[in-house]
């Protein structure tokens, strides 16, 4: 199932939102539809939505070269377009990143039409999202060395960290689909992940399609499948990563960790260096994405909770670095100390 196609200047992807019961693609001929759809996560995953950005920029070079005005006018159009593409989604960094990738090519580069500007656009654009399934692969492979020489493993993951999430494999799932493909794996233990159940609807469907062994928990099981024994690690994705190591992912993640502290369980995150802030340190700095009061009020529609009752519903937490076990990376596996670890990531992306 393709999560993400672009085919005659139309981008093609799923919806999310309709999983698991409807399979429909939504084609965007114009940015502003791309953009709507990484806010209200029909499009969704950190490197899914840097995937989506970089071909939604494409329809934003469309638009501003068919503007009646002369060339300079149409670029500053576009630069307009593009920081309304990069403000739908403040947490995940992919997004900026991917937009930043592409504006920066412009900028170091001499065009003086749109034509040329929309060509090196759509081949950037295209590398992102090859690079991204090669980046998959790479992780899931150095990732399943951490668990060499293990047998009926059971894994724990938060939200949706897979095929859907990405490009390619994904990033936690993809590690999970390596030792599937390995013979390392028992089950997946997949929390439903609030609010919008993207571990369930998602998730689970995508590890169900795939004929790999999975259970499907709420959220507020963890841990007792820890304290029983059903747990030997817990494997997640994320939206951003500091250079000391902290860890922003869906809503809940924090708590898995503290978590697997607790109950002296491995905790891992796999990310692309696409994902990595290197310009931030620290974690409480990170900005926290807010999500409409409905989403918790009700569900598909259906009211499950009191009419005008507050909520606080914030899209993301952060996981401190002592709590993160280890990062897996398309360069490897980063071990403490992260600043370390991280600062020599950034040097071989730089060098490569």
């Amino acid at each position: 199932m393709k999560n993400i196609e672009w085919q005659n200047d139309t981008l093609i992807f799923l919806d999310q939102t309709k999983l698991p019961t409807e399979t429909i693609y939504i084609h965007c001929t114009d940015w502003r539809q791309v953009a709507e759809a990484i806010k209200m996560l029909r499009v969704r995953g950190a490197p899914a939505i840097g995937v989506a950005a970089g071909y939604g920029l494409i329809l934003a070079a469309r638009e501003a070269s068919s503007l009646n005005i002369p060339f300079d006018e149409q670029l500053s159009t576009f630069y307009e377009f593009s920081e309304s593409l990069k403000e739908t989604r403040p947490t995940a960094i992919n997004l900026a990143w991917a937009i930043e990738r592409v504006l920066d090519l412009i900028k170091e580069n001499n065009f003086h039409n749109m034509e040329d500007i929309i060509k090196a656009i759509t081949v950037e654009a295209i590398a992102i999202h090859e690079e991204d399934i090669s980046l998959n692969q790479r992780m899931a492979k150095h990732g399943a060395t951490l668990f060499d020489g293990q047998q009926g493993l059971r894994i724990l993951t938060h939200c949706n960290a897979g095929a859907l999430a990405t490009g390619g494999l994904g990033t936690a799932l993809g590690v999970i689909r390596q030792l599937h493909g390995n013979g390392q794996l028992a089950m997946v233990y997949a929390d439903e992940t609030r609010p919008l159940l993207q571990g369930s609807r998602l998730t689970a469907f995508e590890l169900h399609q795939d004929g790999i062994p999975v259970t499907l928990e709420s959220d507020n099981m963890a841990a007792y499948a820890m304290q029983q024994g059903l747990i030997d690690a817990v494997i997640v994705g994320a939206d951003r990563i500091t250079t000391k190591g902290d860890v922003a992912n869906k809503i809940g993640t924090y708590g898995l960790a503290v978590l697997a502290k607790a109950h002296n369980i491995p905790f891992y995150v796999a990310a692309p260096y696409s994902t990595f802030d290197f310009n931030l340190a620290d974690g409480k700095d990170i900005p926290i994405e807010m999500r409409s009061d409905d989403e918790v009020l009700s569900f598909q529609g259906v009211p499950s909770a009191p009419e005008g009752i507050q909520v606080l519903n914030p899209a993301f937490d952060v996981t401190p670095h002592e709590l993160v076990t280890a990062i897996i990376t398309e360069k490897g596996v980063l071990q403490p100390d992260y600043e370390i670890s991280i600062e020599e990531l950034k040097c071989s992306v730089l060098e490569s």
